[in-house]
């Protein structure tokens, strides 16, 4: 017990050096505890239906970070999509549950709303494009200071999910938090640059192996908050859908998995596919597989893909959709 109260203590005074780096304190400045009270824990019920019940769960719990007074609350969308009930929790241990307003597939983004006001300190935003490799910041996940630890900018680069998704620029940090799922990246002024998506086992991309964590840059936000909290969902073109998990390997774009009823399943896509064209055009890369399938339209648009498989090399048009008209998500959407 005195062990946790003295790592805990040490911690609380590396975070306060972490934070006044770079910057002068003043009497306006938040301390550590009403800092840390802007992130909270979430608890999310899941549609027993949802398609992503498989893969994610009934239920899911993580961080979020509170961004406005009224008890809005943003996260990594995989915590509350096709959530038909949430709970908001406190670092005092105050809990109130929390409605679903909004989802932004090409983010990564979700926002909730507390039922009742939180009485917690709502966290500034920072502007992520003024974030620079080497830079000193703080990865807090909910339960205060306890639960948050300094750490490195290592990377500010592009990244290629296998399920569809791609950033032009992520923030990777080092060394990895545990509690990475909603957690808030704080820079030295203590405002929020980023939102905790993933733990990965290379952080600086540069084949060292350096483990750490991907942040959605917080500067995707601004661009979508308004259409998400009128509309549930971001404005203007919506990208193609094809329902595949694909994995870059020594060069070879290998399709692990075909989601249930989703678009390349309807057009035969199998597991063990090798995609070898997109309309023709050989992709180099995840990332190019990618930009090659949404440059040929929005939702909707009939992509062809090249694929091989037992040495034979077959065409498949696959009639994309909405990703979201796919998800059971509630009806506000």
């Amino acid at each position: 017990m005195r062990a946790n109260r003295r790592a805990g203590a040490a911690a609380a005074v590396m975070l306060a050096a972490t934070l006044a780096f770079g910057s002068a304190a003043s009497a306006q400045s938040p301390s550590l505890e009403e800092l840390f009270s802007g992130v909270v824990r979430l608890k999310t019920f899941i549609n027993p239906d949802g398609r992503t019940v498989a893969n994610l769960g009934r239920e899911r719990e993580g961080s979020g970070v509170v961004i406005d007074a009224n008890g809005l609350v943003l996260t990594i969308g995989y915590l509350m999509v096709e959530a038909h009930a949430a709970e908001v929790r406190t670092n005092d241990g105050h809990t109130v549950p929390a409605d679903v307003v909004g989802y932004d597939n090409e983010s990564g983004f979700g926002l909730l709303r507390a039922a009742a006001p939180l009485k917690v300190r709502p966290l500034a935003f920072g502007k992520s494009a003024d974030v620079k490799e080497r830079d000193p910041v703080v990865v807090a996940a909910f339960g205060g200071a306890d639960n948050a630890a300094p750490a490195l900018v290592v990377a500010k680069r592009e990244f290629a999910g296998n399920w569809e998704y791609m950033l032009d620029e992520a923030l990777f940090t080092s060394p990895p938090h545990p509690a990475w799922s909603g957690a808030a990246l704080l820079n030295r002024e203590g405002k929020l640059v980023g939102v905790g998506s993933l733990i990965v086992g290379d952080a600086a991309g540069n084949g060292e192996r350096v483990p750490g964590n991907m942040f959605v840059p917080i500067d995707r936000l601004a661009p979508i908050l308004g259409d998400l909290i009128a509309d549930g969902r971001a404005g203007g073109p919506v990208r193609p859908w094809l329902g595949v998990t694909t994995e870059e390997l020594r060069g070879r774009l290998f399709v692990l998995r075909v989601t249930a009823e989703g678009p390349a399943e309807k057009a035969g896509l199998k597991r063990g596919d090798i995609i070898v064209g997109v309309n023709g055009e050989e992709p180099k890369g995840l990332a190019d597989f990618y930009r090659k399938v949404w440059s040929k339209g929005g939702a909707g648009t009939v992509i062809g893909l090249d694929v091989r498989n037992n040495n034979t090399v077959q065409h498949v048009d696959i009639q994309s959709i909405n990703r979201l008209d796919h998800l059971k998500l509630k009806s506000t959407f």
